[in-house]
């Protein structure tokens, strides 16, 4: 690990561990194991490093993604993208409620287009490849449905684990009732 990547990962060790407002910068590089200086060469200050901290949960998507969504139709594809966001979400509970703490209440919100751009090309691929296959209608907006898909798959994971703490039964009947709605959407 470079000394960015340790400086990221101390951050959420003590972000989560102390919460973003008592969290300070001498935990976090303490926790590095680096100088104080060599925090600021890489950031210039504890909330500098959120949306870093939310790269690393994209990187996570786009890798279960791209290594599960192998789907024969879309309604298959559109499934697995349902069910590997609600999975993160659910096991990284904490890493979302963080990063939405951290960003949603600072001057970095403005940089959630762009850490999330990786995401929705991901999810644009997919959908062009199917309106090319006749898949889809022919109408369809790749681009603002692939934000619009994230979108409300993330709002509903995130309803089911970080809000409701919903029964494996009640998200299972959301999964379904969210996938009838994208694909009669497309």
């Amino acid at each position: 690990m470079n000394k960015e990547e340790r400086i990221i990962e101390s951050a959420i060790d003590v972000f989560l561990e102390k919460g973003i407002e008592k969290s300070t910068v001498s935990e976090i590089v303490k926790k590095a194991e680096i100088a104080q200086g060599t925090f600021y060469l890489y950031f210039d200050s504890k909330l500098s490093v959120m949306p870093k901290i939310a790269e690393v949960m994209v990187d996570k998507m786009i890798d279960a993604l791209s290594k599960n969504v192998t789907g024969e139709t879309i309604e298959k594809e559109i499934q697995s993208v349902i069910d590997i966001i609600f999975t993160l979400t659910k096991e990284y509970k904490s890493l979302t409620t963080l990063i939405y703490a951290g960003l949603t209440q600072t001057q970095y919100v403005g940089n959630w287009e762009k850490i999330y751009a990786p995401l929705y090309q991901f999810i644009e691929s997919l959908l062009i490849k199917r309106k090319e296959n006749g898949e889809t209608r022919e109408t369809l907006n790749t681009t603002f449905t692939s934000k619009i898909l994230i979108g409300s798959i993330e709002s509903v994971a995130e309803q089911m684990y970080l809000y409701d703490d919903s029964s494996e039964e009640k998200v299972s009947e959301y999964k379904e009732e969210l996938l009838k709605f994208i694909l009669h959407g497309i």
